[in-house]
């Protein structure tokens, strides 16, 4: 099964983004053996500002038949082993493509949001874009990891 993090906007070298990416090249290699490979990030701009230019060009790079979470304030918060078992779930019952939505600096869509299989939230905190692709990258990692039987994770 594919993850795909789609994020409005581009970070470019931002320490952020590169510490992204390592957590999902981690995730990547570590889903190998799991069938949870490739886990990757692809970044949108929109041509237009606003969240229905946003949620066009994420509705694209998210593609068709593709398990949609939608990272959203108000959408449900997930412990770790809990993400976990929900790629699990996911894989098992053969879903190709799991694709979590970030949006732009007002956040998503609601119609996008509504159309999303599920939502997940980091807590009641507001966290800049950068910090929420670098905390889902992580959560990613650590999901694969507890997944795979790695040590990473302690309760």
């Amino acid at each position: 099964m594919q993850v795909l993090v789609c994020a409005v906007g581009r970070l470019g070298t931002a320490p952020e983004n590169e510490l992204a990416r390592d957590y999902l090249r981690r995730a990547s290699a570590a889903g190998r053996g799991l069938a949870v490979h490739p886990v990757e990030l692809t970044e949108v701009e929109p041509r237009k500002p606003g969240k229905a230019a946003e949620a066009e060009v994420l509705s694209l790079a998210a593609g068709e038949g593709a398990y949609v979470i939608a990272c959203d304030e108000r959408g449900r918060q997930h412990p770790s082993r809990a993400l976990a078992e929900k790629i699990r779930t996911l894989r098992d019952r053969g879903e190709r493509r799991l694709v979590f939505l970030i949006g732009g600096a007002d956040g998503l869509d609601p119609a996008l949001v509504e159309r999303a299989d599920e939502t997940l939230a980091f807590g009641p905190q507001t966290w800049p874009h950068a910090l929420a692709r670098l905390m889902l990258a992580e959560q990613i990692y650590r999901a694969v990891t507890i997944l795979s039987g790695s040590p990473y994770h302690r309760d």
